[in-house]
């Protein structure tokens, strides 16, 4: 619930991210089609979430719904292609000193905001100061983390206005890293560090971002009729947009559609173009030609609570529910959608050990720690109720309120209690945005949750896991784990295979402590009506960008 997802959550979380993408339907003017062949059509497509935008301020997003409205209504200095690769977008000059520290970058003059204010280098600067104050909250801090001063001012320690980035002209950002990154350009993309208007975010202060009234876009298209809670809303075409000429759509409608047998039935009455595939709707449609599976850079993971006073706080007891779930029945008996199991927080053929090219994945492995093994999860069990004091233990797991994430925690629910005597699992399912605020407050016992990468690097998955990481709502501490990852972040960044070394490391305790439980990775399948054309999709965020898509009927 993307997470990034970005990084973003999804299913029962929030991304960096969700996993239910969405549903995206088309309806075509077919009016005066043959008067003019110079004017196009006037086309709408209607997509559909899982649930409803949580927020539209960059600085406060997590969730799959919100980063995929941003995606297309907002624009940074850089964006994704396909690839995930970083593209110039406000950037048209990037300089960057000798020592790699300094980046210089001229933005595009005369680029508008939806309400005709200028688009500025100040944009920048207010919005990632905005981002980077602890009284915003922001869950995405760790992106600024190499720039100037940032850590310090995310502890309280300095003032948001010493962030070292400032406006060197009026179409001029200028940058200061503590270190040499890189993937810099790739964060730049990220959403957290798109620009905020500062004349209308200070109008409506801490209610910027809270409806569509209340924001101005910069990016191909603007949101309209959501006012904070509802579940429609719609994107019109930016007149104000500064390649508007790109943009083929001239709106896409958005509902909020949980259920996937009403989403399938929309499709077959031509009433969709998209709508993601869950458990039986694979197997039956397995040879429509319109069926397209997407890896995603993403895994689904139990995230325990394991603060002093919580049932899941026993090492045991969290090593013995990751090894009681057999997670290929999981895949092939739930999600049926050729997932793959997981056994890091980072998932296969991601990234490689830069001198052997060996998965990440296979590097960190541990034994007994995320396999099936229903014996040892058994002895463990015991081991730990033993070391509590009780004979039996309840535990809570939060969700979202989709289907498919319905599904998996029942799947889950019924493993633990047949394979570990003793054990209750009591599933909760909330709103999305109740869910993060409980997760935040450090109010769950597990949480099933996802997260989709910033970038390729597994840094974007284990940077979660840091003492001070404003994404570590679970209450782990490991001092190891922290300074592997200072080490990785800091002393050994220019060294890339010591820098290997390190994360490699630290996945490996991740594994050990078991604050988390791998699932599975993610892919999505899609069935995608033939009709809707040159929809970019970001096989590493997991987003779509409508900027060019268009209909052909």
């Amino acid at each position: 619930m993307n997470q990034k997802r970005r990084k973003i959550f999804w299913g029962g979380l929030i991304a960096a991210i969700i996993v239910i993408i969405g549903v995206v339907g088309w309806q075509s003017s077919t009016k005066n089609k043959q008067k003019s062949t110079t004017k196009a059509t006037k086309q709408t497509i209607n997509l559909a979430a899982s649930y409803t935008i949580t927020s539209l301020d960059v600085a406060k997003i997590t969730d799959r719904t919100s980063f995929n409205q941003i995606d297309n209504v907002g624009e940074g200095l850089y964006q994704y292609d396909k690839n995930g690769n970083a593209l110039k977008a406000l950037a048209i000059k990037t300089k960057v000193s000798k020592n790699k520290r300094i980046y210089t970058i001229n933005i595009r003059k005369n680029t508008k905001w939806s309400n005709g204010d200028l688009v500025t280098a100040k944009d920048f600067v207010y919005s990632w100061q905005h981002a980077v104050n602890p009284k915003t909250a922001s869950q995405y801090t760790y992106l600024f983390t190499n720039i100037k001063n940032a850590d310090q001012i995310i502890a309280g320690k300095k003032a948001p206005t010493t962030l070292g980035v400032k406006a060197t002209g009026k179409y001029q950002l200028k940058i200061w890293l503590n270190r040499p990154q890189s993937y810099f350009t790739k964060i730049l993309a990220r959403e957290t560090l798109y620009p905020i208007d500062q004349r209308v975010a200070k109008k409506y202060g801490s209610k910027y971002g809270t409806s569509s009234a209340k924001t101005v876009y910069n990016g191909p298209f603007v949101l309209t009729g959501w006012n904070g809670t509802n579940d429609t809303w719609q994107l019109k075409k930016n007149s104000k947009y500064w390649d508007r000429k790109k943009v083929k759509l001239s709106s896409i409608k958005y509902q909020v559609v949980k259920d996937p047998a009403t989403a399938y039935n929309l499709y077959k009455t031509n009433k969709l173009d998209l709508m993601t595939l869950t458990g039986d709707q694979i197997k039956q449609l397995a040879n429509n030609k319109d069926v397209v599976k997407r890896n995603l850079a993403g895994t689904e993971y139990l995230e325990y609570n394991v603060r002093k006073n919580s049932p899941v706080a026993n090492k045991d007891v969290r090593l013995a529910i990751s090894l009681a779930l057999n997670r290929k029945e999981l895949i092939n008996n739930v999600l049926q959608n050729d997932a793959k199991s997981a056994n890091s927080i980072v998932p296969s053929n991601f990234v490689k050990n830069p001198q052997t090219g060996t998965d990440y994945i296979k590097e960190v492995k541990v034994k007994n720690t995320t396999s099936y093994n229903l014996e040892l999860a058994k002895k463990l069990f015991k081991k730990g109720l033993q070391q509590l004091n009780k004979k039996e233990l309840t535990v809570t797991l939060m969700i979202g309120p989709d289907d498919s994430t319905k599904k998996t925690a029942e799947f889950i629910q019924s493993q633990l209690e047949t394979h570990l005597k003793g054990l209750t699992v009591q599933v909760k399912t909330m709103p999305v945005n109740v869910k993060l605020a409980r997760r935040a407050s450090g109010d769950f016992d597990l949480d099933l949750i996802g997260w989709t990468a910033d970038f390729a690097d597994p840094i974007t998955f284990l940077q979660m896991f840091t003492s001070d990481s404003t994404q570590n709502h679970l209450g782990w501490s490991n001092a190891k784990y922290d300074s592997l990852i200072n080490n990785a972040n800091q002393k050994d960044a220019g060294n890339v295979n010591q820098r290997w070394s390190d994360l490699v490391k630290a996945g490996k305790v991740l594994n050990q402590e078991q604050p988390i439980t791998p699932l599975y990775e993610m892919n999505t399948v899609d069935l995608v009506n033939s009709h809707l054309k040159n929809i970019v999709y970001d096989s590493v965020n997991g987003h779509y960008s409508y900027k060019e898509a268009y209909l052909s009927k």
